[in-house]
């Protein structure tokens, strides 16, 4: 009976021990209470405007374009989609929504990445619908695009650092595979369809790639190691998007002729044979 009582002791004194260490680990994780939070700040604030109104503008002269153009209509749609849906992500941050805080007590803009989510696909898309790449191959890479916009998320709200670090690394694999894809899988498709097809691709999935690299380099002193304030973030990452998204568009519909040289040569080359 001593045996089986001072067995029991153990257990229950080894159980406790086991819960005291839980528990800490908890309390090591979990973020403390703020009582204050870093705001953006009037600076910011200005950013985001002149970004909202920027891309209304540009969603509104693509829509009208759109209407009037034939072979080249649906190059204006998405460019019409991607600065439409960008216009109403800066909206919700404009108006104090699409954020909340995260470790270190710091505004986080979430509404970013559900913007970055819809219209990165269709940048790739319409780089893919240039270069005259197969819809599979525009598919996996749009897949990729997705894994590193959740991946930058969920880093970004993680409260464990390795964890953090973890997503990050994962964001980083996926826009790597990514930027191989456009400047060599895509481009040898772009290559096929002719010199201004060509150098038109040339020069649209360069300025994203360049410009999609900035993106984590912002996310490692802004949601990494918080060295960036939030407004100087939100300046940061407004004027990624507007080249990104406004440039990249203007870019593609200003060769309005060149989009639909392709399908106009096939069809005076059926005519003539």
């Amino acid at each position: 009976k001593k045996w089986r009582l001072v067995c029991y002791a153990k257990r229950q004194l080894g159980s406790r021990r086991a819960a005291m260490v839980f528990q800490q680990l908890d309390e090591d994780d979990l973020p403390t209470s703020c009582t204050t939070i870093e705001e953006v700040g009037s600076t910011g604030v200005g950013a985001l405007t002149v970004a909202f109104l920027i891309l209304v503008v540009s969603t509104i002269v693509f829509l009208m374009k759109a209407n009037s153009s034939g072979e080249q209509r649906k190059y204006y749609y998405l460019s019409t989609y991607i600065c439409g849906f960008a216009a109403l992500a800066y909206f919700a941050m404009l108006s104090g929504q699409g954020w909340t805080a995260i470790a270190g007590c710091r505004q986080f803009f979430y509404a970013r990445y559900v913007d970055m989510a819809i219209t990165e696909p269709l940048i790739i898309l319409n780089l893919g619908l240039i270069a005259g790449a197969e819809g599979s191959l525009i598919a996996a890479i749009i897949g990729a695009d997705v894994i590193m916009v959740v991946s930058a998320y969920l880093g970004a709200v993680s409260v464990v650092t390795t964890v953090k670090w973890f997503w990050f690394l994962i964001a980083l694999a996926a826009l790597f595979g990514v930027i191989v894809h456009f400047a060599q899988v895509f481009k040898t498709a772009a290559d096929s369809k002719g010199p201004e097809i060509a150098a038109l691709y040339g020069k649209a999935a360069w300025l994203s790639i360049l410009v999609w690299i900035c993106y984590p380099v912002v996310w490692l002193f802004s949601e990494g190691f918080a060295s960036f304030s939030v407004s100087f973030e939100v300046v940061a990452y407004t004027i990624m998007d507007i080249i990104s998204k406004c440039v990249f568009s203007f870019m593609i519909v200003s060769a309005h002729d060149s989009l639909g040289q392709p399908a106009q040569a096939t069809t005076q080359s059926r005519e003539y044979v």
